[in-house]
Parts: structure tokens; C-alpha cells; sequence
């Protein structure tokens, strides 16, 4: 599926994965943090989609991120699994969206939570539609 009209970097979001971790099926839907695609026109709304996602650091990262608090600095480990979890969870939306049968997710969202002080919530949702380019041809 090709969407014209958008700069390549706005098509896609990056994916990352731990090794083995790797998704089979890459969907070709379109994830905006609009409420439109300019240039498009919505054909089909099919309501709301998340994907959701939860994971714990092992308790040695725990321990190397609690150093961090006295000492400052990144937690280089928590911001890569954050980085992880919420491209992990815009991936299962994108499958959400496709299983409906919509090729875009509009006004995407991310919110996020946390458990027992030791697993992190992400969670994005939007609304899955079904998108075409408008014909900017005119008949005269």
C-alpha cells in the first residue's frame, strides 16, 4: 500500500525488537496522531483499537536503575524498554486496525501505567478506518 502525499517518515513508525521477538506479519496501515490524512478521504470507520502491552525489568536492571536515582543520569535500559514496549504496542494496534479491515488508525494515543512498582502498562489506541486518496483530478 503506498500513500502519496507523505513524506516517507511519516508513513511508519520505526520498529524495534529483541531478538527473537520478531513480529511475522508487518501490517500496511497508516498510524497519525490526526484526525484526518491530508489528501485522503475516510471511506469506512470501524471504531476504537488498542494495543496493549506490559513489562517488568529484571530485578539486576531494577537495582542499576535505582543507582541512577542517586547518582542522575538516563536509565538507558528503562528508556529502551519503554521505546520497545510502545512501538510493541502501536504494532498490535496497526494488526487490530488490519484484522477489521481498515489500512489507518487516526487520533492515536499512548497512555501508560504501572504495576506493583515493577511492570509498565503502555497502551495505544486511535480509531481504525479505512482511507483512499481523493481524486484531485476535476472534470471540466
Amino acid at each position: 500500500m503506498v500513500f502519496r502525499n507523505m513524506p516517507p517518515s511519516d508513513q511508519y513508525a520505526v520498529q524495534t525488537y529483541a531478538p527473537g521477538d520478531e513480529p511475522q506479519h508487518q501490517p500496511a496501515v497508516l498510524v497519525s496522531t490526526m484526525d484526518y490524512v491530508p489528501g485522503f478521504e475516510i471511506v469506512s470507520t470501524f471504531g476504537e483499537v488498542f494495543g496493549l502491552v506490559v513489562r517488568s525489568r529484571n530485578m539486576f536492571s531494577n537495582i542499576g536503575a535505582s543507582f541512577r536515582t542517586v547518582f542522575g543520569g538516563e536509565a538507558r535500559g528503562y528508556t529502551q524498554l519503554l521505546s520497545d514496549t510502545r512501538n510493541e504496542a502501536v504494532h498490535r494496534l496497526r494488526l487490530e486496525a488490519e484484522a477489521l479491515g481498515g489500512n489507518a488508525v487516526l487520533s492515536m494515543r499512548f497512555d501508560t501505567g504501572v504495576f506493583a512498582d515493577v511492570m509498565n502498562e503502555v497502551a495505544a489506541y486511535g480509531t481504525a478506518v479505512l482511507i483512499r486518496p481523493i481524486d484531485s483530478r476535476t472534470d471540466q
